[in-house]
């Protein structure tokens, strides 16, 4: 498996280049207190009324998943990796993120062979904070998008409360939740393999956070299209078109 990617441009390659404040780079290197403050900061004020008006072809998003060692954050299972992609609009951006994450359980044999991250692997892995700190920077304030967000969104958030006790302030959207409701007549239980196969997007490597990440964003692309036949142009009409029975 490749070493964690800290991102192709933007926000790292000006971090590593010495293109960001002093404030923020101190931060990055800082003890975990000012670490913890940095990620509190970036999960603030993420909801703004006025990108409620942005297209949705103009949208800037940060595609997500993530490894987790099981599916039950309440009885102990944590986050193994974190995978992003930005998307501009309706094009996949090449800034990706990518990074393992040490998990204080152990790793299920069946989660191993699922993943292919293995304990050594694991072992090896920044901490959850660091990890997490490096995820929230690469996504910034984007509205993020996931493929059964439910699961993403409550790891992500019992992360950042453990870790710096925030709460996840972005807006999450929902690839799932979108192809259903454009398409109630197919009856699929909606896992990410069928939806890639209904709108002819290749599979290359599942249940690898950043590959699951780019399919997701593919799709989230493809359902771009779909939503502007129905006339949602804008995050509000699909907000509107999702609240609709």
């Amino acid at each position: 498996m490749k070493e964690p990617m800290k991102g192709n441009g933007g926000f790292w390659d000006a971090f590593k280049g010495g293109g960001v404040s002093p404030r923020i780079a101190s931060m990055l290197g800082a003890p975990s207190a000012q670490q913890i403050a940095f990620v509190r900061s970036l999960t603030k004020g993420q909801r703004r009324p006025e990108t409620l008006h942005v297209p949705l072809s103009e949208l800037k998003t940060a595609v997500f998943d993530l490894e987790t060692t099981g599916f039950h954050y309440h009885y102990g299972d944590e986050i193994l990796s974190f995978g992003a992609v930005k998307v501009e609009g309706e094009r996949v951006s090449e800034e990706v993120y990518y990074s393992l994450a040490k998990p204080a359980c152990q790793i299920p044999e069946r989660i191993i062979e699922l993943t292919g991250i293995t304990p050594e692997m694991a072992q090896s892995a920044p901490t959850l904070l660091e990890a997490l700190r490096e995820f929230m920077a690469f996504v910034d304030d984007r509205v993020l998008v996931a493929h059964g967000s439910a699961h993403d969104k409550a790891f992500l958030d019992v992360a950042l409360w453990k870790t710096t006790k925030a709460h996840l302030g972005h807006r999450v959207l929902d690839t799932m939740m979108i192809a259903r409701k454009l398409e109630p007549e197919r009856r699929i239980s909606g896992g990410l393999d069928e939806w890639l196969a209904v709108y002819g997007i290749p599979v290359t490597q599942r249940h690898h956070a950043l590959e699951d990440s780019k399919m997701t964003a593919r799709l989230w692309i493809a359902l771009i299209d779909r939503l502007r036949e129905q006339n949602v142009l804008t995050l509000g009409d699909l907000y509107t078109f999702l609240s609709k029975t």
